[in-house]
């Protein structure tokens, strides 16, 4: 229940991220889109309103009439799509004398001044988004918006580009809609996805930690027992070891040897004896008592005067009783570490060959 209850928290922060995560990404995804598409088209009807006003110029320069030049560019763009994007004429009083749809001549043009001021000179498309999209509140009473104009240089009229306020605002709802639809598809992939993730990852780690558990367990379950045939010895040792003073019987000759202490000569019982090393070629002999003296001997030579029941050649520095022994750790794959109870200058490791033989010592 704690694993499922885990995998449910860790798929609700993955999908609370996400959701945060693609709020703040659509919001700038669709804002650059939208200043994208509103570039373009602004700076397409700029250049059309542009090239018109240098026409209306040319033909009135050439003498034109004026009437006429109006009544020929109203021909021109008469019933064009005004949906989005078109142009119109007007003259210095504000009065519209060209338009794609005949019944606005005549009409005063009525456009937001900030809007004309903010774009005045540069193709500024984040103003236009902010003020027709962001704010489009403050026009929502205009159906059109002038977004440049071009003066003609020889009469007062004035070429305006303009934009359907109202098309634009229905682009900008497509162009969010199909932002949060695909925002909203990635999202339920990624949860799905991740939830699968998850399942494995978690699946795969949790066998491992049982596989690990399980070797663990089993490592514990040896060295319990390993630990529990040294007190059996040691047990055994000492009922041994009673009777053969009470038979007064020895299974070795020897039952002292002669070590130095400095330049005393100094004879101690084997029996009394924790453990023997060597260090720098001396053979130190360390007895129970944390008595410590040196001897001539070598560590081979002195282990075929020890007891086999008694002591164990650890490896190639140590010679250990079993009476000092306090535990044994597993150490590495297949080794074992002996910690003594008396301190030692350094770790006593049974190395993996010698491991099944120290074993086999203790069952003895």
């Amino acid at each position: 229940m704690r694993k499922d209850r885990l995998y449910f928290l860790t798929i609700l922060s993955i999908a609370f991220v996400f959701l945060i995560v693609a709020t703040v990404a659509s919001n700038y995804f669709i804002k650059a889109s939208a200043n994208q598409l509103i570039e373009v088209q602004v700076e397409s009807s700029k250049r059309e309103a542009n090239e018109i006003a240098r026409m209306l110029d040319f033909q009135l320069s050439n003498n034109l009439d004026k009437n006429k030049a109006i009544n020929n560019l109203q021909e021109t763009i008469t019933e064009t799509s005004s949906d989005s994007w078109f142009i119109s004429v007007f003259n210095w009083s504000g009065q519209k004398v060209c338009h794609p749809d005949i019944t606005k001549i005549g009409q005063s043009i009525n456009s937001n001044s900030n809007l004309l001021s903010s774009l005045k000179g540069k193709n500024n498309s984040d103003d236009l988004y902010e003020l027709l999209v962001t704010n489009s509140s403050n026009i929502a009473q205009l159906t059109s918006e002038v977004i440049h104009i071009a003066p003609t240089k020889t009469s007062d009229l004035i070429v305006a580009a303009n934009v359907n306020v109202n098309s634009i605002k229905i682009q900008m709802k497509k162009l969010r809609r199909n932002f949060y639809l695909i925002f909203l598809i990635m999202g339920i992939l990624v949860i799905v996805l991740s939830s699968f993730a998850v399942r494995i990852i978690g699946s795969r780690y949790e066998k491992q930690l049982e596989l690990k558990n399980s070797n663990l367990t089993s490592e514990v379950m040896n060295l319990s027992k390993l630990n529990t045939d040294l007190v059996s010895y040691k047990e055994k040792v000492i009922k041994v070891t009673k009777q053969d003073k009470t038979e007064g019987n020895s299974e070795k000759n020897k039952n002292r040897i002669l070590t130095y202490m400095r330049n005393e000569l100094v004879p101690v019982l084997i029996k009394d004896i924790a453990y023997v090393y060597t260090e720098n070629t001396i053979t130190y002999v360390v007895c129970f008592d944390g008595k410590k003296s040196t001897s001539n001997a070598s560590l081979d030579d002195m282990y075929t005067n020890f007891d086999e029941s008694l002591f164990f050649r650890a490896n190639r520095q140590f010679i250990i009783n079993i009476a000092s022994i306090d535990k044994i750790i597993k150490y590495g794959k297949s080794q074992l570490k002996i910690v003594l109870q008396s301190e030692t200058p350094e770790a006593i490791i049974i190395s993996k060959n010698k491991a099944a033989e120290f074993k086999q010592w203790l069952n003895i």
